[in-house]
């Protein structure tokens, strides 16, 4: 079962749930017995539950699967424009374009304010004894306000902005499409 199945399900029972303890509730102010405040406080927060439950489920996306990825955490993010992944030593070559495609796909908007990420994916490379020095693997470029993913390539490495308007000419994208991938 996923999380949706089971989000959705949770819904529906903390909403009867509560349904059937307002019910209860009413009659125990009607007969007034004595734990009728405690069916009140019971009844909101079973309520309370099932619209954030509501609530979760709406915003809720789960994230992108990209076959052939291969884990790569996360060493830097400046929450701007900038993400960069750490590959292990032995990362397949193969492997560096479809991650670097499911990095860029789950970034979200957040505070990025629509801005061109440049998605990094390096490897430490041992110089001498105690010193290293980053290897770029592959980059990709994520205009986070149209869902684009651009390849970089060694051509188009300085000009990240006219890369993103070249892209959308070229493929005849509308800027409200989201998630497409080039």
């Amino acid at each position: 079962m996923s999380i949706s199945e089971v989000i959705q399900n949770a819904i529906t029972w903390f909403a009867w749930g509560g349904l059937g303890l307002a019910g209860i509730t009413l009659i125990s102010f009607i007969t007034n017995w004595g734990i009728k405040f405690r069916l009140t406080g019971a009844t909101i927060f079973t309520l309370l539950l099932s619209a954030s439950c509501w609530a979760f489920e709406k915003s809720y996306t789960p994230p992108v699967v990209i076959e052939g990825y291969k884990y790569a955490p996360i060493v830097y993010d400046n929450g701007s424009d900038l993400v960069v992944a750490q590959a292990e030593d032995n990362f397949p070559q193969e492997a560096i374009e479809p991650t670097l495609q499911q990095i860029a796909s789950n970034l979200k908007g957040g505070g990025r304010n629509g801005v061109v990420v440049t998605v990094r994916l390096r490897r430490l490379e041992n110089v001498a004894s105690g010193i290293s020095k980053p290897v770029i693997l592959g980059e990709v470029l994520r205009d986070t306000k149209s869902g684009i993913t651009i390849k970089k390539t060694q051509e188009n490495l300085n000009s990240n902005q006219n890369l993103i308007d070249e892209s959308k000419n070229e493929t005849g994208l509308n800027i409200h499409d989201t998630e497409k991938s080039i």
